[in-house]
């Protein structure tokens, strides 16, 4: 029986390994969406625009809710600051919603034994990202045209989405597996994806936390990708090294964990199947 490394190392190698294989899958994920639509890519710029229209409606219109003491309780910047929250949290939120059902549905490439299954989670991520930049890209737009160039700390980015990264390729990889064995997952993941979205200071300031509750919301995975993000997009402030460095290191443990059990359980993946 073909045995799969865990070291860390091959999380990266059997990526680069099967790089040619990766970008192909990848493109089919993207293409795929929109094939046979009318509006075809263009709805990667509109989806963001819509939800970005909806969310800032129902929450600065309705419920008038103020960012903070530091925010200027403008529309626009209400608008700016939660996008970038929803940024993170699509992200992450696109990803784990699929991870159960990553072998599930590639059924065919298990039977293939020198099919690399463990690259799956890199092509829902590489997809994933690939509307992250769109969004991006949007979120820029809409800074220029209402406030000016946007902050050069925002090339700072990718440095906060590289243990983001970490983090959902850990979960991906253990839900993947997980996914073949236990059904449930993929019913217990959608409820914790609405938890998470109502327990991240997307649509409220971590400020309006009651104190008593504020170190709970840092035990939130997502909690400091969020706040390091606002801060580098729309605030304009270098991120705090200390805290993206111990984000890193334990984001990384955990995309190790997540690999190392997928290597571990994935011999039994064609008997279930």
């Amino acid at each position: 029986m073909q045995s799969h490394s865990i070291a860390p190392q091959e999380m990266f190698l059997s990526l680069w390994r099967n790089r040619t294989l990766f970008y192909a899958l990848t493109k089919r994920e993207i293409v795929g969406r929109y094939r046979g639509s009318f509006l075809g890519m263009f709805w990667s710029f509109f989806n963001p625009l819509f939800m970005l229209a909806v969310y800032t409606f129902v929450f600065s219109v309705v419920f008038r809710i103020r960012w903070g003491e530091a925010g200027s309780g403008s529309r626009t910047e209400f608008a700016l600051i939660l996008f970038a929250g929803l940024i993170v949290f699509n992200l992450f939120a696109e990803c784990f919603i699929r991870a159960p059902v990553l072998i599930l549905s590639n059924v065919n490439y298990v039977k293939k034994i020198i099919f690399p299954l463990e690259i799956l989670p890199w092509v829902t991520l590489g997809a994933a990202l690939f509307q992250g930049l769109i969004s991006v890209l949007v979120w820029s737009g809409a800074y220029f045209l209402f406030f000016g160039l946007p902050h050069l700390s925002i090339f700072l980015l990718p440095v906060i989405i590289i243990p983001l990264s970490f983090l959902i390729l850990g979960l991906s990889w253990a839900l993947a597996s997980l996914g073949v064995y236990l059904r449930d997952v993929s019913q217990v993941v959608g409820l914790l994806v609405t938890v998470f979205m109502f327990l991240s200071p997307i649509f409220y300031p971590l400020s309006a936390v009651p104190a008593t509750y504020r170190p709970l919301l840092w035990l939130n995975p997502l909690m400091p990708a969020i706040e390091l993000t606002r801060a580098v997009l729309y605030w304009g402030h270098m991120p705090n090294w200390g805290h993206l460095g111990a984000y890193c290191l334990v984001t990384a443990l955990i995309a190790w964990l997540g690999f190392a059990w997928f290597q571990k359980t994935r011999k039994g993946f064609a008997d279930v199947l």
